[in-house]
């Protein structure tokens, strides 16, 4: 008598069930999975950026040499800009790059810089505070 092929459907059929509810699975994640943190605006202020985000980003400061960088885990449009902190001429760059975008502050004379950031009514506000 030849083997039964009821027992191999059984498991095709499992199998089967399996798969559609892992591709299910992944299509309902991908569409409830936020898209990434979006910059809003960039105002210049006395003592430094205020940056709004639509949400709150990943970030990380560094003092290089004298001047003061931030890379944010967001997307944004690139720009630039100068500022009048306590007297000194402090220059700023926002740029993308492959991790996000790229915040760098510069002045002839070494800069210290400091963040703080809080949630707003329908996003996250950065504040980027310098002084030479």
């Amino acid at each position: 008598m030849p083997d039964d092929p009821r027992p191999r459907l059984r498991r095709r059929f499992f199998a089967s069930l399996v798969l559609i509810g892992l591709l299910v699975g992944m299509m309902i994640g991908r569409l409830t999975a936020p898209g990434p943190v979006q910059l809003e605006r960039v105002e210049e202020q006395a003592w430094g950026l205020s940056l709004q985000f639509d949400r709150q980003p990943e970030l990380y400061d560094e003092h290089l040499e004298g001047a003061f960088a931030l890379l944010l885990q967001a997307q944004g449009e690139a720009q630039s800009g100068q500022l009048q902190v306590d007297g000194a001429r402090v220059g700023w760059r926002l740029q993308n790059t492959e991790k996000g975008l790229l915040l760098h502050l510069v002045a002839a004379r070494p800069l210290r810089g400091e963040w703080s950031g809080r949630a707003e009514a329908g996003g996250w506000r950065l504040q980027v505070r310098v002084a030479p």
